[in-house]
C-alpha cells in the first residue's frame, strides 16, 4: 500500500504493508513523529491509527520553543 505525505515540509510516498500505523509510516518516511500532526480530509489522525489502503496524508510540522 502507498502512503503519501504532503505538506509545507514534506512531499514523498512510501510503500507500507496494510495495517501499518501512521507512526510506522512516518518512521519509514524518515519523519520524526513527535514533530508533526497528521491529518486526512481535515481530520487529525492519532499516530496509532492503522492504515489499510492507499492514502494521502497532510503533515503539519509543529514548532515549539521560546
Amino acid at each position: 500500500m502507498q502512503v503519501q505525505f504532503t505538506g509545507r515540509d514534506h512531499n514523498l510516498t512510501v510503500e507500507c504493508e496494510s495495517g501499518t500505523t501512521v507512526r510506522s509510516a512516518l518512521a519509514e518516511a524518515g519523519i520524526l513523529a513527535s514533530t508533526v500532526i497528521v491529518s486526512h480530509e481535515g481530520v487529525v489522525l492519532p499516530h496509532a491509527t492503522k492504515l489499510t489502503s492507499d492514502i494521502s496524508l497532510l503533515v503539519t510540522t509543529v514548532s515549539s520553543g521560546g
